[in-house]
């Protein structure tokens, strides 16, 4: 028996053909904690002898014990290829070893659907308020489209605002993505998102701690941002209000010791409070894409320019529009009437290149189409 816990979970945990069962009837269990089950893991050295260990009342609770009498792994497995998913221990080829820097609660486990995670392949994660603002979703858009457009893969939780936008971006890339979802393997939570991870899953990947037919419940999330933080080598928070679930991804990334990005907003916005605090508190301010690609020492750049068969005059009004401006000003620098800047932003407007903002043009940072806004 080991005297201490390690780095990992122990060697040869599940490599025999009976832990391995034992294993995935342990990741069906729902009382006992990930950190809980590991140190349990250090002190009896196998699954099987875990297994055991719960069902004579050693460890874990008694709804565990009942649990665990009534699983079938074989169906779980059964399942879990279904729906075209599989099933990788801890030390499993293709199981990422970063989440082992998780010292005290590493996964055992991962269900996975979609492209196998590469090893040392770059990654960041983006996150944010569920409730963001149009800005937000955009600036979130913007990251994971340029990240993945370098090769990054961009690592969210898959669910409404940020995380979607973040997804989305990567996905019109196009480049990988991989959601981590707080439910099981072959459940889509929210199911709005439905559209959104059968696209995710066709290009990236996704990923889960949960086997198949198990429900999205409030304490996965906090679980599941703990994986988000691990995998990737660097996150970033996209808006958040002071007691935004980010903090906890934010809390893991720090203890693992990534690097934290923030992108400010409006200090009379609740959204950024999350976001100014951890500024205040030593994270690195992005402004945008540009920033975030130089400060990760990424040389690649995904262009911000006019879409190809723009009518002459949108083309020219877009180039002109380096910052916001009224039409009288963008006709100017862009040598069109007023007449014909007007009808060109509004052109531009339709499309989703432009917004109105205090009667000044802008341009968006993506364009308005169904990923940029949420519709799948």
């Amino acid at each position: 028996m080991p005297a201490e816990v390690g780095v990992g979970w122990p060697p040869g945990f599940a490599a025999a053909p009976q832990d391995r069962l034992a294993l995935v009837r342990l990741s069906c269990l729902r009382g006992i904690t990930p950190r809980g089950l590991f140190a349990l893991a250090w002190a009896e050295g196998s699954a099987g002898a875990c297994l055991k260990a719960i069902e004579t009342g050693r460890a874990g609770s008694a709804a565990d014990r009942t649990w665990a009498a009534e699983v079938d792994p074989n169906e779980v497995l059964g399942s879990t290829e279904r729906c075209g998913a599989s099933f990788l221990a801890n030390g499993d080829p293709g199981f990422p070893d970063e989440l082992n820097d998780l010292l005290a609660d590493p996964p055992g486990w991962l269900f996975v659907r979609g492209r196998a995670l590469r090893a040392g392949a770059p990654r960041v994660a983006i996150v944010g308020s569920r409730t963001c603002s149009a800005a937000g979703r955009d600036i979130a858009f913007d990251l994971g489209r340029r990240l993945a457009g370098a090769g990054v893969a961009v690592v969210s939780g898959a669910a409404n605002g940020i995380d979607a936008a973040s997804h989305r971006g990567a996905l019109a890339a196009p480049g990988p993505t991989v959601a981590v979802l707080g439910s099981g393997i072959d459940v889509f939570y929210p199911p709005s998102k439905r559209g959104m991870l059968e696209r995710i899953e066709a290009g990236g990947t996704i990923v889960s701690e949960y086997p198949p037919a198990t429900a999205a419940e409030p304490h996965h999330f906090p679980a599941r941002n703990r994986i988000i933080a691990a995998l990737a080598e660097a996150l970033v928070v996209v808006e958040g209000a002071k007691k935004s679930g980010s903090r906890i991804s934010v809390d893991h990334a720090l203890d693992l010791g990534r690097e934290v990005f923030a992108v400010p907003g409006p200090v009379t916005s609740l959204l950024s409070e999350t976001p100014l605090e951890l500024i205040r508190e030593g994270a690195t301010m992005v402004r945008g894409a540009d920033d975030l690609l130089a400060d990760l020492g990424i040389a690649a750049r995904v262009a911000v320019a006019a879409p190809p068969e723009l009518p002459v005059a949108e083309r020219r009004a877009y180039e002109a529009l380096s910052a916001p401006a009224l039409p009288d000003a963008i006709a100017r620098h862009a040598g069109l009437s007023i007449p014909e800047a007007v009808s060109a932003l509004l052109g531009l407007e339709f499309r989703g290149l432009v917004r109105v903002q205090g009667g000044r043009y802008e341009r968006r940072l993506v364009s308005s189409t169904p990923d940029a806004h949420g519709n799948d």
